[in-house]
């Protein structure tokens, strides 16, 4: 595997790149993302699964779950605890996979990236050496790469989740209550912009840090 991360000058934006690296293992990283996703969701489900069980217990035979042919309501809350538990199951073998595929994807591109960026080092003229410290080149053979391999392995599963919620929840805004659902999106876009805007003064500061 070619490394597409050259230590002279910055290139594209890091995140395409490492994908790019990473073209070889697109299956785990779909199946990954899907595990990540289905997670998410089924952590959702719970709350929306009380809010039908209180539905059943005001409305009774003129219940959402009634509607679909169920009149007795000791049955609906029969079938709310089966699909509970079925919830609570999916969810839990939703998040083994995806903790184990991202665990793995992040052991093997951490290995990867690491004797590739030190055969890469290898091939380098001396010249290369003379204005480079030592420090420097080891931190980005180890943390650098260690910061990559936290990434695939929490950083990318946080990063999936939180962006299916803002998704999941906007969308149920959306549909069940449009009146006031505008209201809980509005503050998301200051959100991301102070994020953001932190990350882009932070960057500088770290690499003076890092220098020093």
């Amino acid at each position: 595997m070619n490394l597409p991360i050259t230590m002279s000058k910055p290139a594209a934006h890091p995140l395409p790149r490492l994908l790019r690296y990473a073209k070889p293992y697109q299956p785990q990283i779909w199946g990954a993302i899907i595990c990540s996703i289905l997670r998410t969701l089924l952590d959702l489900a719970p709350p929306y699964l009380i809010g039908i069980a209180v539905d059943v217990v005001v409305e009774r035979e003129t219940s959402l779950i009634a509607r679909f042919g169920i009149p007795n309501p000791l049955t609906q809350l029969l079938v709310l605890s089966v699909l509970t538990i079925a919830t609570w199951g999916l969810e839990s073998l939703s998040q083994y996979g995806a903790d184990k595929l991202w665990r793995n994807l992040a052991q093997i591109l951490q290995h990867e990236l690491r004797v590739d960026t030190y055969n890469h080092l290898q091939e380098l003229e001396l010249a290369y050496f003379e204005n480079r410290s030592t420090g420097i080149l080891l931190s980005i053979l180890n943390d650098d790469i260690n910061q990559l391999e936290g990434f695939f392995n929490s950083g990318a599963q946080n990063l999936i989740g939180f962006f299916t919620r803002v998704f999941a929840v906007g969308i149920s805004f959306i549909l069940l209550a449009p009146g006031i659902g505008w209201l809980a999106m509005l503050p998301i876009p200051f959100i991301l912009w102070g994020t953001f805007t932190f990350q882009s003064r932070l960057a500088p500061r770290y690499d003076t840090v890092r220098d020093t």
